[in-house]
């Protein structure tokens, strides 16, 4: 594929997805290329509609596919929570250092073994045409009671991947790129492009 755009303001993400991308996609625009590409209010109830959502309004205005992905975590002690809300957990316009506070706040006192979680992630791949294919990849985990690591972003620091003894935030790139729920899903992502 020549030229794809990912919807996406979040710099952390369009690192990864370029990286993710590569030997794919030639060349991976991102909405900054795009004066007067308009936001997409995401109030779907799931991740998919959301990247959807957002994937088809971006193909629609420019004219070229475009991939969007709805990303969050899920905690099993919280019944899913915060899911879909999970960039504005601690409210509209809320950062990474608040989101995770809040989560924090919400598992104090509770037990390890209860603090399991998985981070989620649905990948859309939309075209000018309407047409859309989604793919999704998860990731188990738990979460911690302090931050550890200094990469990556959003709850990352929190988010520790058993099998690695590391948080998202301690795990090199390429590690947390082959691992991660987004790496997963863009795999998917990968061999329907490569079938194309």
């Amino acid at each position: 594929m020549k030229d794809l755009l990912v919807a996406s303001g979040n710099k952390g993400k369009l690192k990864e997805f370029a990286e993710l991308l590569k030997g794919v996609v030639e060349r991976v625009l991102s909405p900054a290329d795009f004066p007067g590409l308009p936001d997409v209010v995401e109030d779907g109830a799931t991740f998919e509609e959301n990247a959807i959502k957002k994937a088809r309004s971006a193909a629609q205005f420019t004219g070229l596919p475009v991939l969007a992905d709805d990303s969050g975590l899920c905690v099993d002690f919280l019944e899913g929570r915060p899911g879909v809300y999970s960039a504005r957990f601690a409210g509209e316009g809320a950062n990474d250092a608040k989101n995770n506070a809040r989560l924090l706040e919400e598992l104090a006192g509770v037990p390890a073994e209860q603090r399991t979680a998985a981070f989620h992630c649905v990948i859309a791949l939309c075209y000018p045409d309407g047409t859309c294919h989604s793919f999704d990849g998860a990731l188990p985990g738990v979460i911690l009671d302090a931050p550890r690591g200094s990469g990556g972003f959003g709850y990352d620091p929190l988010f520790m991947v058993p099998e690695y003894g590391q948080t998202f935030s301690e795990l090199p790139m390429e590690i947390k790129n082959a691992i991660s729920h987004r790496g997963r899903a863009m795999q998917l992502l990968k061999d329907f492009l490569g079938k194309g």
